[in-house]
């Protein structure tokens, strides 16, 4: 399958509420539409993961995530720019995207993806797309697609026929950048 017919079927799984399997900037991700509060609850019970506990999202450029942040911090664009793996930050006031996405705190980590299926996906999708570990709660990340579990196979409707573009094979940096102007490194 080429990468054009492999974008058109996740967009259209997606679109309908499904859930896709795909590999990532960082590890092999369960996604859904983001802004889909019942296709994020579908995520919640695959991974059998309490909602209070947060997912991520990938959006396609900076553009999208200014559109989906109330404020984003100065020093965002600068970790943005120069870092140099894959980095989720996690702002304050979300918006655009399904409540059960947001944490109690009012705030939900979000990545600039760098890979160029997740960029061309979300774009086309216009909407941020969620993106965990391919692993059940509490069970170890998978480091390629032959650990991903049988369960998790079965519970997507459709798996991404895609290399990795980098086998980077672990999982994103977590800054928490607040409004308030309070840096906190979650996951080094």
């Amino acid at each position: 399958m080429s990468f054009q017919e492999a974008l058109k079927k996740s967009k259209e799984v997606l679109e309908a509420g499904g859930l896709i399997l795909y590999p990532t900037d960082t590890l092999w991700g369960i996604g859904c539409d983001a802004s889909n509060p019942e296709a994020v609850a579908k995520i919640y019970a695959l991974k059998k993961r309490v909602d209070a506990k947060g997912l991520i999202c990938l959006v396609a450029h900076v553009a999208m995530l200014e559109r989906h942040v109330k404020m984003v911090p100065e020093a965002a664009y600068d970790i943005i720019d120069l870092s140099t793996k894959p980095t989720t930050i996690i702002y304050d006031e979300p918006r655009g995207v399904a409540k059960n996405l947001i944490g109690p705190d009012d705030s939900l980590g979000i990545r600039v993806a760098s890979d160029k299926f997740c960029q061309y996906l979300t774009q086309n999708l216009k909407r941020p797309l969620v993106s965990t570990s391919a692993n059940l709660a509490g069970a170890p990340s998978p480091k390629n697609f032959q650990e991903i579990s049988p369960e998790i196979l079965k519970g997507v409707d459709y798996i991404v026929p895609l290399e990795p573009e980098n086998n980077n094979n672990s999982p994103s940096t977590i800054i928490k950048l607040s409004n308030s102007g309070l840096v906190k490194v979650i996951r080094p």
